[in-house]
């Protein structure tokens, strides 16, 4: 058989290195933590933050996909980092500000990232094993990285307190102002058998609120459907073409106006505004769309008190939203349009503070309503970026915690006491509704536990990785 020569391939050209603005040029470890006033601080840093295109981004112009799904810095930064090349599409400058995004694209954006302190109160852990760490959340910390949080978010705090290469994957979604329990898979498949538990119905969930008023005695029952109004100010109304929402509520106390109670010094509509108590409500979702919760008690009337959007004078006016179904004010109501709910909310932590606050609530002195986080004035001389001061301790969370969540056929149940703003105040022995007399904490939680859930939670589907590179814009 006669030999066959074979030539040799021809030598191949050696693989493009990946530009380097898609490779993150300063990830510092350990983390640019430090603890300070009560709050965990982030130490400014450069970073380059890449995302792959959203649906949503599809076929829109860049520049303005940052001038509406990001908030921390005005139009005019976007417009000089798009020009400059700070900001880059699949690793390459971006040839103007009008270059539209397309299926499978790349953002990357490398600044000097200066982030907002959270809370300093540590992540607790309820449970623990080989599969899964059951969390109690601090409440103001995100669980993902999400606009001007990074280092300050749920799942970067604990990589950095168990190790770089230590990879978190959250199983359930809360609000960064919602404390309470949360599920933190150690790998992918106990995710996804916790997951498929939410989507099948058969996890209970219970969540209890502080909310503005005298809630109505018995079950009450909210089917208003969901629609997200704005991803940018993270608002969500009840409009008709939303998405199914269904959330059942009962109250557990009132507790009605103390002679110390005011009403509102900075509202035009002060001196028609009633004083009035607060009531603690049980919330059981059986749905799990975001900000349910507090959209549903917000059109009922009852808005959890402190809640710096839906409890908020400055942007809904004295009706708060309530029962508001449409995108336009009804005539002859105090209704505000959308449009205009959304101008307001914008100028909220920048050129005004952020009524994070109710004016009934009595736990927060004057001096504390006082203090909040807002544009200083000041400017960041590296990157020219606007300064904000603190917030205010009651700006660190809202009165919304989730208590329990445990399977329906009783395999397992994970709970936390309640917080201190759910508890009767001091000096009242009395409030909680009839068969509830008790004020002891203990005989509270047992009550709590003795209430009939009559239907589980459900969760909307998505892929353990997917939950983590989706929070990018939260």
């Amino acid at each position: 058989m006669a030999l066959t020569t074979i030539e040799p391939p021809a030598a191949q050209p050696p693989f493009a290195l990946p530009p380097d603005v898609v490779t993150t040029p300063c990830d510092p470890w350990p983390r640019p933590y430090y603890l300070e006033d009560g709050l965990r601080r982030v130490a400014p840093y450069h970073f380059t933050y890449n995302t792959n295109a959203k649906e949503r981004w599809r076929g829109r112009e860049i520049f303005e996909i940052f001038c509406d799904e990001f908030r921390d810095r005005p139009a005019e930064y976007y417009k000089d980092a798009i020009e400059t090349g700070k900001i880059q599409v699949n690793g390459q400058p971006v040839p103007s500000t009008f270059a539209k995004i397309k299926n499978g694209d790349v953002i990357s954006h490398t600044l000097h990232r200066h982030e907002p302190p959270v809370t300093a109160k540590p992540i607790g852990v309820v449970h623990e094993d080989e599969d899964m760490i059951v969390i109690n959340k601090p409440a103001g910390v995100p669980v993902h990285p999400a606009g001007r949080y990074n280092y300050n978010s749920v799942i970067e705090i604990m990589r950095a307190e168990r190790g770089h290469q230590w990879n978190p994957l959250p199983c359930n979604r809360l609000d960064r102002l919602t404390s309470g329990v949360m599920f933190i898979a150690k790998h992918k498949k106990a995710a996804e058998k916790l997951t498929d538990q939410l989507v099948g119905r058969t996890v209970r969930k219970e969540y209890v609120a502080r909310v503005r008023g005298e809630f109505p005695d018995g079950d009450v029952l909210c089917e208003q459907p969901i629609l997200q109004i704005s991803p940018k100010l993270g608002l969500n109304r009840v409009r008709a073409n939303g998405k199914q929402a269904k959330t059942v509520f009962k109250r557990l106390a009132y507790y009605p106006p103390s002679s110390t109670t005011t009403s509102p010094a900075n509202n035009a509509d002060s001196d028609t505004l009633p004083k009035q108590g607060y009531s603690i409500v049980r919330c059981l979702p059986l749905t799990g769309r975001t900000h349910q919760l507090r959209v549903h008690l917000q059109f009922l009337g009852h808005p959890i008190t402190n809640d710096p959007i839906y409890a908020n004078r400055r942007v809904f006016g004295p009706s708060l939203g309530n029962a508001s179904s449409t995108s336009e004010p009804q005539i002859g109501t105090t209704q505000y349009s959308d449009e205009d709910i959304m101008t307001r909310l914008s100028r909220m932590g920048k050129e005004e503070h952020a009524e994070a606050v109710a004016y009934e609530d009595e736990m927060v002195d004057e001096y504390n309503k006082k203090k909040a986080e807002k544009m200083t004035g000041e400017f960041c001389d590296i990157c020219q970026t606007p300064l904000y001061s603190d917030p205010g301790v009651h700006e660190l969370g809202i009165y919304l915690h989730a208590r329990k969540y445990a399977d329906k056929d009783g395999a397992w149940s994970y709970e936390t006491t309640l917080p201190e703003w759910a508890l009767p105040p001091k000096g009242v022995s009395s409030g909680w509704v009839k068969g509830m007399e008790e004020s002891d904490p203990e005989v509270l939680a047992r009550r709590l536990e003795e209430m009939e859930v009559k239907e589980g939670g459900t969760e909307e589907k998505m892929d353990v990785r997917e939950r983590v590179e989706a929070a990018g814009v939260a």
